[in-house]
């Protein structure tokens, strides 16, 4: 199987300095990841979303058009998703426009994998948050059912359901931190693959890789988040290898390194335990310790 390389970046968040986002410093950081990529020379560049820290309309154009401009240096195909910020005061049209090219979910076949591009709604709705529309989750759900190569699912918002334990933004604000009531009936979904599956997502600034019933879930550093390398931002970046292995190489301050068997995320772990008191055989072995 032939490797295919692709080149990940995340929450850019162009702007103004922002608690621990170092915006000030993103176009600078984000001319080091075209000149990776141009050097790597992968077969796709990815950007998960969270371009800007948004401001208001006019502001957000202006700063999304400076982030276009230094991805126009990548020769290789670029490929962009719209995160939250992105989507508070523009439209997906309007991204769109600014960066020439559709945002609608997509597919893409590249050798032996097929590139997901989920770009389900990312907007945080006030009141509600995260909105899953029903919409996106069956259009994954008809990807998974009809996939014949391994899948690879790039989204801005991960639904793998990780602990935001020590997460600067998210500990106290997990429900921020995916799709509510959404994120386990994507995750049921997943598990109805009968291809290997393997998920990136960036939005909540950290590296993490987490196994849900045999399927990783990845999420990429933030190119200009501190809360892990302060006062310097992580200047995260990484290169993802798919073949019959999957390796992921986060680069930067805040460097992460994983590397996986493709076929063994086609297996499926068993289904878990319900709750012990709902068991019926421990329920029985509880009944019987309690008339003794």
């Amino acid at each position: 199987m032939t490797a295919l390389r692709l080149c990940l970046v995340a929450d850019i968040h162009h702007g103004q300095d922002s608690f621990t986002k170092k915006g000030s410093a993103a176009l600078d950081l984000l001319a080091g990841f075209t000149a990776f990529a141009n050097d790597v020379r992968p077969d796709a560049v990815i950007d998960l979303g969270d371009r800007i820290s948004d401001v208001d309309t006019a502001t957000d154009r202006l700063l999304e058009r400076e982030v276009a401009e230094v991805f126009r240096a990548i020769e290789a195909p670029v490929h962009h998703i719209c995160g939250n910020h992105d989507r508070d005061h523009l439209t997906v049209a309007e991204n769109a426009e600014i960066l020439g090219q559709p945002l609608v979910n997509q597919t893409i076949d590249l050798g032996d994998w097929t590139l997901v591009l989920w770009r389900a709604d990312s907007r945080i709705h006030r009141p509600g948050g995260f909105v899953l529309t029903e919409a996106d989750l069956l259009w994954l759900a008809g990807v998974v059912r009809q996939a014949t190569k391994p899948l690879a699912i790039f989204s801005h918002v991960p639904i793998s359901g990780h602990s935001q334990a020590g997460n600067y933004y998210f500990e106290r604000n997990p429900e921020a931190s995916t799709y509510p009531g959404g994120a386990e009936r994507v995750r049921a979904i997943l598990a109805t693959a009968r291809v290997p599956v393997c998920c990136f997502a960036g939005h909540v600034h950290w590296n993490t890789l987490t196994m849900v019933g045999g399927q990783p879930h990845f999420t990429l550093q933030s190119l200009t988040e501190t809360f892990t390398t302060h006062p310097e931002p992580a200047g995260a970046w990484a290169l993802l290898e798919l073949s019959d292995r999957i390796g992921w190489t986060v680069h930067g301050k805040d460097s992460f390194r994983a590397e996986l068997s493709a076929a063994e995320t086609a297996r499926r772990w068993i289904t878990p335990l319900p709750p012990f008191h709902e068991h019926p055989e421990i329920r029985q072995r509880l009944v019987a310790q309690a008339a003794e």
